[in-house]
């Protein structure tokens, strides 16, 4: 039953460009706390093509985005897992840089995508990915989802 969800779970060099069914589709984040609006971002995400990788922030390096101190709330292994639950994930694996480049770089995605909150004109991915002749586009951010919220919500005296 497990192996549906293991076999998702890639190291970071068992990445490279001849392995997807295409079109791929690359995202990257930390995804710390798994909420509604990261299924349906990554749902719409799997529309775009015909294979998800996300690519997913290791412990080090979400610590290193300045999101507090107590972040991630849970640890690399546990967020893969449940990432790799999501009918909509074909696979994921880790990164430790500050950005996915040398990932993407690896896995060649036709498709990279970020949410609503992010300038993807400004990202140094969309420029790698659009060198090889990729898409690099933002999808809608779900308004009232964050995990930032959600956290301070769960912290707030009663």
């Amino acid at each position: 039953m497990t192996d549906s969800v293991t076999r998702k779970i890639l190291a970071p060099q068992a990445i490279d460009a001849d392995r997807w069914v295409r079109p791929l589709v690359f995202t990257n984040g930390v995804f710390d706390v798994l909420h509604r609006g990261h299924v349906m971002y990554l749902a719409c995400a799997r529309e775009l093509g015909a294979t998800l990788l996300i690519g997913v922030n290791t412990d080090a390096s979400a610590r290193g985005l300045g999101k507090g101190p107590d972040r991630p709330l849970n640890n690399e292994a546990d967020r893969m897992w449940v990432l790799a639950g999501l009918e909509s994930v074909s696979f994921v694996t880790l990164f430790e840089e500050s950005t996915p480049c040398e990932l993407i770089q690896r896995c060649k995605p036709d498709v990279y995508v970020k949410g609503g909150d992010y300038d993807v004109e400004k990202l140094e991915e969309t420029r790698l990915v659009r060198s090889w002749g990729g898409r690099s586009l933002a999808i809608d951010f779900v308004s009232g989802y964050s995990t930032s919220a959600l956290l301070a919500r769960i912290r707030e005296p009663r």
